[in-house]
């Protein structure tokens, strides 16, 4: 996966995926894990991993997470990453289906 995203995607993706942890109001535990084992395998830099960790402490802005950014041949990645995540701690909240099912749409 590291070799398909550069720097922008990668950081990109980490945003995505805070504020789908963010989606329920709950930080847990499961999630947590699932995007540090995301940074490893996205091979953050310390710097990087500093900003997804402010991003677990205060969600990324609105703004911040925009759809249309993402490029069409990462789209696949990026929805296969929020499933995942919202999969990660066993519960599937109303409100991480519901941006899921608003991600889905938006990338079509």
């Amino acid at each position: 996966m590291p070799a398909k995203l550069n720097h922008e995607d990668r950081m990109r993706l980490m945003k995505f995926v805070c504020s789908f942890v963010w989606a329920d109001m709950k930080v847990r535990d499961e999630e947590k894990s699932f995007v540090a084992k995301l940074m490893k395998k996205l091979d953050l830099n310390n710097a990087d991993k500093a900003q997804v960790a402010k991003w677990l402490e205060v969600p990324p802005r609105a703004e911040e997470v925009d759809p249309a950014q993402v490029p069409h041949e990462h789209r696949k990645l990026f929805l296969d990453t929020a499933r995942g995540l919202i999969a990660a701690d066993g519960e599937i909240a109303e409100e991480e289906r519901e941006n899921l099912e608003l991600l889905e749409q938006l990338l079509r």
